[in-house]
């Protein structure tokens, strides 16, 4: 029972795609602890190879965005791209809105999301990324289309 619920928990946490960094830039200066930054990172859609997404969005930095207390701003941007072949015929099999990568934006409350559509009609996936908090959300949000089979 035990190695049961410890694989569940494992799951679960391995659901959302991993981000790698791509670089950062700095944007304001903080006297104690790293400055604040735009982050720009990159990650693969875990269910459609041949797509990757790029995100940038803002981190806190200061004492406590050294030691993960800080909340990070609700805004960010994505842009994703075709970088490789898409399987067409597995896209009809997508369940809709899917989470494909979900980050930590502050200790418990708030974490940024990126959800992918398949609009069947228009043959494009479509990738929402928002940032969300267990009280009050924000409705800032950006877009990015990826047209499948439009060569």
């Amino acid at each position: 029972m035990r190695r049961a619920q410890i694989v569940a928990l494992l799951a679960f946490v391995a659901l959302p795609a991993a981000a790698e960094e791509i670089g950062s830039v700095g944007y304001r200066f903080k006297w104690l602890g790293p400055n604040d930054k735009i982050v720009v990172e990159a990650f693969d859609d875990p269910d459609v190879p041949g797509v990757t997404c790029y995100m940038s969005h803002a981190r806190t930095g200061g004492i406590k965005g050294a030691i993960g207390l800080a909340e990070d701003p609700g805004e960010a941007s994505i842009a994703c791209r075709q970088v490789g072949p898409i399987d067409v015929g597995k896209l009809d099999k997508l369940k809709g809105p899917h989470e494909v990568f979900s980050e930590r934006a502050s200790l418990i409350f708030k974490s940024t999301q990126v959800t992918r559509f398949w609009d069947a009609k228009r043959k494009a996936l479509v990738y929402l990324v928002y940032t969300d908090r267990i009280i009050e959300g924000s409705p800032r949000n950006s877009i990015s289309v990826v047209p499948v089979g439009a060569r």
